[in-house]
């Protein structure tokens, strides 16, 4: 690695359920600094969800969370020329921003509603292991086990 390392900075808990990851979600979601629009978007997907499944969302949302976040994923290495795809194991950080990213950008993708309504669609989708989210998870657990040979490059 080249320089210093970065110090990770703090963030806040959200204000509404005080918690750090759902602060993180926002964050992800938060366009042009935006917060407070950011943050209508989760809480009023957490609505729709209590609303349409009357489960409460923090349960619906950590399974989700579980259900997409991978535990190995590919990384490129040059080795002698060639370029191999190693299978790594993720680590707790960024296995959960990575499930982040995949569930929004899976409900970005879908055609329809307001964002808010596609976010609790893609939340509940993901909880119950179907989903776009879902599919990119099993696309890239797919790419690790058939690049299982290199994993001794690692």
């Amino acid at each position: 690695m080249r320089g210093k390392n970065i110090p990770k900075r703090k963030i806040a808990p959200d204000p509404k359920f005080s918690r750090l990851d759902i602060a993180k979600f926002i964050n992800r979601i938060m366009e042009r600094g935006k917060k407070t629009t950011a943050q209508g978007l989760v809480y009023g997907a957490f609505e729709y969800i209590s609303e349409k499944s009357k489960q409460d969302p923090l349960e619906v949302y950590d399974t989700a969370i579980r259900n997409v976040a991978p535990n190995l994923e590919v990384k490129g290495k040059r080795i002698g020329g060639a370029n191999y795809q190693v299978p790594i194991v993720v680590t707790g950080d960024r296995k959960i921003a990575l499930a982040h990213r995949w569930i929004l950008e899976a409900a970005k993708s879908r055609k329809g509603a307001s964002l808010r309504v596609k976010l609790g669609e893609e939340l509940l989708a993901a909880a119950k292991g179907e989903g776009t989210a879902m599919k990119k998870r099993e696309d890239v657990h797919k790419m690790a086990e058939a690049n299982k040979a290199f994993a001794h490059f690692a």
